[in-house]
Protein backbone atom coordinates (compact mmCIF):
# COMPACT_ATOMS: atom_id res chain seq x y z
CA UNK A 1 0.00 0.00 0.00
CA UNK A 2 1.28 3.44 -0.92
CA UNK A 3 1.27 5.45 2.30
CA UNK A 4 3.47 8.02 3.99
CA UNK A 5 4.44 7.66 7.67
CA UNK A 6 3.26 10.74 9.51
CA UNK A 7 3.38 10.09 13.22
CA UNK A 8 0.46 9.12 15.43
CA UNK A 9 -3.22 9.81 14.98
CA UNK A 10 -4.89 12.21 17.40
CA UNK A 11 -7.58 9.50 17.69
CA UNK A 12 -5.11 6.92 19.01
CA UNK A 13 -4.86 5.97 22.69
CA UNK A 14 -1.72 4.05 23.60
CA UNK A 15 -2.51 1.90 26.63
CA UNK A 16 0.11 -0.80 26.12
CA UNK A 17 1.65 -0.32 29.56
CA UNK A 18 0.78 -2.84 32.27
CA UNK A 19 -1.48 -5.01 30.13
CA UNK A 20 -4.51 -2.79 30.83
CA UNK A 21 -5.02 -3.95 34.44
CA UNK A 22 -2.20 -2.28 36.37
CA UNK A 23 -2.21 -4.76 39.29
CA UNK A 24 -0.22 -3.26 42.09
CA UNK A 25 -0.20 0.15 40.38
CA UNK A 26 -1.84 3.34 41.62
CA UNK A 27 -1.85 2.03 45.21
CA UNK A 28 -4.35 -0.77 44.55
CA UNK A 29 -3.84 -3.96 46.47
CA UNK A 30 -5.20 -7.33 45.36
CA UNK A 31 -8.44 -6.80 47.28
CA UNK A 32 -8.97 -3.36 45.82
CA UNK A 33 -8.17 -4.63 42.36
CA UNK A 34 -10.82 -7.37 42.65
CA UNK A 35 -13.46 -4.85 43.80
CA UNK A 36 -12.73 -2.45 40.94
CA UNK A 37 -12.70 -5.35 38.49
CA UNK A 38 -16.14 -6.51 39.66
CA UNK A 39 -17.52 -2.98 39.40
CA UNK A 40 -16.16 -2.69 35.86
CA UNK A 41 -17.79 -5.99 34.87
CA UNK A 42 -21.15 -5.18 36.48
CA UNK A 43 -21.50 -1.64 35.17
CA UNK A 44 -19.61 -2.20 31.86
CA UNK A 45 -17.40 0.77 32.59
CA UNK A 46 -13.65 1.09 33.05
CA UNK A 47 -13.41 2.11 36.71
CA UNK A 48 -9.64 1.54 36.55
CA UNK A 49 -9.32 4.61 34.33
CA UNK A 50 -11.11 6.70 36.97
CA UNK A 51 -8.40 5.72 39.44
CA UNK A 52 -5.58 6.37 36.98
CA UNK A 53 -4.76 2.68 36.69
CA UNK A 54 -4.12 0.92 33.42
CA UNK A 55 -4.55 4.01 31.24
CA UNK A 56 -1.03 4.23 29.83
CA UNK A 57 0.81 3.83 33.16
CA UNK A 58 4.39 2.62 33.07
CA UNK A 59 3.66 -0.40 35.29
CA UNK A 60 4.28 -3.64 33.40
CA UNK A 61 3.47 -7.28 33.90
CA UNK A 62 6.31 -9.76 33.82
CA UNK A 63 5.61 -10.90 30.25
CA UNK A 64 4.61 -7.54 28.73
CA UNK A 65 6.63 -5.89 25.99
CA UNK A 66 8.01 -2.40 26.62
CA UNK A 67 5.70 0.58 26.41
CA UNK A 68 6.32 2.41 23.13
CA UNK A 69 8.47 -0.47 21.87
CA UNK A 70 10.51 1.10 19.01
CA UNK A 71 10.11 -2.13 17.03
CA UNK A 72 6.34 -1.55 16.94
CA UNK A 73 6.46 2.11 15.98
CA UNK A 74 6.15 1.45 12.21
CA UNK A 75 2.94 -0.53 12.89
CA UNK A 76 1.68 2.22 15.21
CA UNK A 77 2.18 4.79 12.45
CA UNK A 78 0.59 2.49 9.87
CA UNK A 79 -2.58 1.86 11.89
CA UNK A 80 -2.66 5.61 12.60
CA UNK A 81 -2.60 6.29 8.87
CA UNK A 82 -5.33 3.73 8.11
CA UNK A 83 -7.45 5.03 10.98
CA UNK A 84 -7.23 8.65 9.86
CA UNK A 85 -7.72 7.83 6.19
CA UNK A 86 -10.73 5.57 6.79
CA UNK A 87 -12.39 8.09 9.11
CA UNK A 88 -11.78 10.96 6.70
CA UNK A 89 -13.48 8.96 3.96
CA UNK A 90 -16.44 7.94 6.09
CA UNK A 91 -16.87 11.57 7.13
CA UNK A 92 -17.17 12.49 3.44
CA UNK A 93 -19.39 9.53 2.53
CA UNK A 94 -21.87 10.11 5.35
CA UNK A 95 -21.88 13.86 4.77
CA UNK A 96 -23.46 13.09 1.39
CA UNK A 97 -26.38 11.70 3.43
CA UNK A 98 -26.36 14.69 5.79
CA UNK A 99 -25.12 12.43 8.59
CA UNK A 100 -22.41 13.62 10.95
CA UNK A 101 -19.64 11.08 11.50
CA UNK A 102 -18.11 11.24 15.03
CA UNK A 103 -14.61 9.79 15.10
CA UNK A 104 -13.95 6.50 16.82
CA UNK A 105 -10.86 6.11 18.99
CA UNK A 106 -8.27 3.37 18.48
CA UNK A 107 -6.89 1.85 21.67
CA UNK A 108 -3.63 -0.10 21.58
CA UNK A 109 -3.26 -2.52 24.48
CA UNK A 110 -1.30 -5.52 25.74
CA UNK A 111 -2.75 -8.87 26.77
CA UNK A 112 -6.00 -7.69 28.41
CA UNK A 113 -7.92 -4.50 28.97
CA UNK A 114 -11.04 -3.03 30.58
CA UNK A 115 -13.25 -1.51 27.87
CA UNK A 116 -16.67 0.08 27.90
CA UNK A 117 -17.99 -3.38 26.96
CA UNK A 118 -16.25 -5.18 29.82
CA UNK A 119 -12.91 -6.93 30.21
CA UNK A 120 -11.27 -8.34 27.07
CA UNK A 121 -8.15 -10.30 26.19
CA UNK A 122 -5.85 -10.30 23.18
CA UNK A 123 -7.01 -13.84 22.43
CA UNK A 124 -10.42 -12.48 21.40
CA UNK A 125 -8.78 -10.49 18.61
CA UNK A 126 -9.45 -6.86 17.62
CA UNK A 127 -12.92 -5.62 18.53
CA UNK A 128 -15.15 -2.57 18.47
CA UNK A 129 -17.07 -1.48 21.56
CA UNK A 130 -20.21 0.55 20.74
CA UNK A 131 -20.56 1.63 24.37
CA UNK A 132 -17.43 3.81 24.27
CA UNK A 133 -17.06 4.01 20.45
CA UNK A 134 -13.52 2.64 20.53
CA UNK A 135 -11.64 0.00 18.55
CA UNK A 136 -9.26 -2.17 20.59
CA UNK A 137 -6.21 -3.86 19.06
CA UNK A 138 -3.22 -5.68 20.49
CA UNK A 139 -0.60 -5.24 17.77
CA UNK A 140 0.52 -8.80 18.47
CA UNK A 141 -2.58 -9.90 16.54
CA UNK A 142 -0.90 -8.89 13.31
CA UNK A 143 1.86 -11.44 13.96
CA UNK A 144 -0.89 -14.03 14.51
CA UNK A 145 -2.59 -12.97 11.29
CA UNK A 146 0.61 -13.52 9.36
CA UNK A 147 2.08 -16.59 11.06
CA UNK A 148 -0.92 -18.53 12.36
CA UNK A 149 -3.59 -17.57 9.85
CA UNK A 150 -1.33 -17.26 6.80
CA UNK A 151 -2.48 -13.77 5.83
CA UNK A 152 0.59 -11.50 5.55
CA UNK A 153 0.82 -8.01 4.09
CA UNK A 154 0.12 -4.46 5.13
CA UNK A 155 -3.25 -4.36 3.39
CA UNK A 156 -4.32 -7.47 5.30
CA UNK A 157 -3.62 -5.45 8.45
CA UNK A 158 -5.50 -2.49 7.00
CA UNK A 159 -8.53 -4.70 6.29
CA UNK A 160 -8.72 -5.75 9.96
CA UNK A 161 -8.86 -2.14 11.17
CA UNK A 162 -11.21 -1.06 8.36
CA UNK A 163 -13.58 -3.88 9.39
CA UNK A 164 -13.68 -2.60 12.97
CA UNK A 165 -14.25 0.97 11.77
CA UNK A 166 -17.07 -0.54 9.71
CA UNK A 167 -18.72 -1.52 13.01
CA UNK A 168 -18.43 2.10 14.14
CA UNK A 169 -20.17 3.19 10.94
CA UNK A 170 -22.95 0.70 11.73
CA UNK A 171 -23.25 2.22 15.19
CA UNK A 172 -23.44 5.74 13.74
CA UNK A 173 -26.14 4.65 11.26
CA UNK A 174 -28.16 2.89 13.97
CA UNK A 175 -27.72 -0.54 12.38
CA UNK A 176 -26.21 -2.05 15.53
CA UNK A 177 -29.23 -0.95 17.57
CA UNK A 178 -31.66 -2.26 14.94
CA UNK A 179 -29.92 -5.64 15.02
CA UNK A 180 -30.27 -5.83 18.81
CA UNK A 181 -33.95 -4.93 18.53
CA UNK A 182 -34.46 -7.71 15.99
CA UNK A 183 -32.85 -10.19 18.40
CA UNK A 184 -35.12 -8.93 21.20
CA UNK A 185 -38.11 -9.64 18.94
CA UNK A 186 -36.97 -13.22 18.47
CA UNK A 187 -34.50 -13.17 15.57
CA UNK A 188 -31.67 -15.69 15.80
CA UNK A 189 -28.74 -14.00 17.52
CA UNK A 190 -26.04 -15.89 15.61
CA UNK A 191 -27.70 -15.18 12.27
CA UNK A 192 -27.96 -11.47 13.10
CA UNK A 193 -24.34 -11.44 14.26
CA UNK A 194 -23.19 -12.99 10.98
CA UNK A 195 -25.11 -10.39 8.97
CA UNK A 196 -23.63 -7.57 11.05
CA UNK A 197 -20.09 -8.89 10.63
CA UNK A 198 -20.47 -9.42 6.88
CA UNK A 199 -21.72 -5.88 6.48
CA UNK A 200 -18.63 -4.63 8.34
CA UNK A 201 -16.57 -6.61 5.80
CA UNK A 202 -18.48 -4.87 3.01
CA UNK A 203 -17.87 -1.48 4.62
CA UNK A 204 -14.16 -2.34 4.81
CA UNK A 205 -14.38 -3.02 1.09
CA UNK A 206 -15.90 0.44 0.52
CA UNK A 207 -12.87 2.06 2.15
CA UNK A 208 -10.58 -0.18 0.08
CA UNK A 209 -12.49 1.02 -3.00
CA UNK A 210 -11.60 4.62 -2.15
CA UNK A 211 -7.92 3.76 -1.81
CA UNK A 212 -8.02 2.05 -5.20
CA UNK A 213 -9.68 5.10 -6.74
CA UNK A 214 -6.86 7.24 -5.36
CA UNK A 215 -4.25 4.84 -6.79
CA UNK A 216 -2.87 3.96 -3.37
CA UNK A 217 -2.92 0.18 -3.85
CA UNK A 218 0.06 -1.84 -5.00
CA UNK A 219 -0.33 -4.98 -7.08
CA UNK A 220 -1.68 -7.73 -4.83
CA UNK A 221 -2.98 -5.47 -2.06
CA UNK A 222 -6.63 -6.31 -2.66
CA UNK A 223 -5.70 -10.00 -2.67
CA UNK A 224 -4.06 -9.56 0.74
CA UNK A 225 -7.30 -8.21 2.18
CA UNK A 226 -9.36 -10.99 0.57
CA UNK A 227 -6.95 -13.59 1.96
CA UNK A 228 -7.30 -12.06 5.42
CA UNK A 229 -11.10 -12.17 5.16
CA UNK A 230 -10.91 -15.84 4.20
CA UNK A 231 -8.39 -16.59 6.97
CA UNK A 232 -10.82 -15.57 9.72
CA UNK A 233 -13.94 -17.25 8.35
CA UNK A 234 -15.86 -19.25 10.95
CA UNK A 235 -15.58 -22.49 8.99
CA UNK A 236 -11.80 -22.19 8.76
CA UNK A 237 -11.46 -21.30 12.44
CA UNK A 238 -13.60 -24.29 13.40
CA UNK A 239 -11.39 -26.59 11.33
CA UNK A 240 -8.24 -25.07 12.86
CA UNK A 241 -9.60 -25.84 16.33
CA UNK A 242 -10.10 -29.49 15.35
CA UNK A 243 -13.88 -29.31 15.22
CA UNK A 244 -16.28 -30.07 12.41
CA UNK A 245 -17.90 -27.20 10.56
CA UNK A 246 -21.15 -26.12 12.26
CA UNK A 247 -22.84 -23.28 10.33
CA UNK A 248 -25.44 -22.86 13.07
CA UNK A 249 -22.61 -21.74 15.38
CA UNK A 250 -21.21 -19.14 12.97
CA UNK A 251 -20.97 -15.61 14.36
CA UNK A 252 -18.90 -13.90 11.62
CA UNK A 253 -19.63 -15.87 8.45
CA UNK A 254 -17.78 -18.43 6.36
CA UNK A 255 -14.57 -17.66 4.48
CA UNK A 256 -16.51 -17.59 1.22
CA UNK A 257 -19.10 -15.18 2.65
CA UNK A 258 -16.49 -12.86 4.09
CA UNK A 259 -14.57 -12.73 0.83
CA UNK A 260 -17.78 -12.13 -1.13
CA UNK A 261 -18.93 -9.20 0.95
CA UNK A 262 -15.52 -7.53 1.05
CA UNK A 263 -15.37 -7.81 -2.73
CA UNK A 264 -18.94 -6.45 -2.94
CA UNK A 265 -17.93 -3.25 -1.14
CA UNK A 266 -14.63 -3.06 -3.00
CA UNK A 267 -16.23 -3.29 -6.44
CA UNK A 268 -19.21 -1.00 -5.76
CA UNK A 269 -17.98 1.55 -3.24
CA UNK A 270 -21.63 1.96 -2.30
CA UNK A 271 -23.35 1.57 1.09
CA UNK A 272 -26.56 0.40 -0.61
CA UNK A 273 -24.74 -2.65 -1.96
CA UNK A 274 -23.87 -3.75 1.59
CA UNK A 275 -27.36 -4.66 2.80
CA UNK A 276 -26.54 -8.09 4.20
CA UNK A 277 -29.81 -8.06 6.16
CA UNK A 278 -31.86 -8.24 2.96
CA UNK A 279 -30.24 -11.47 1.73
Amino acid sequence: MDWTPGGRSSDLEDRRGGGGFGIGGGGLGIGGFVIVLLLSLVFHRNFFSLLGVGGGEQAQTANSRPVNDPAEEPEVQFVSFVLDDAQKNWTEILAQRNIRYPHAKLVLFRDRIASGCGMAQSATGPFYCPEDQKVYIDLGFYDELKKRFGAPGDFAQAYVLAHEIGHHVQNVLGIEEQMQQAVDRGANRNDMSVRLELQADCFAGIWAHTTDQRQMLDAGDAKEAINAAAAVGDDRLQRMSGRGVSPEKFTHGSSEQRMHWFEQGFSSGNIASCNTFAQ
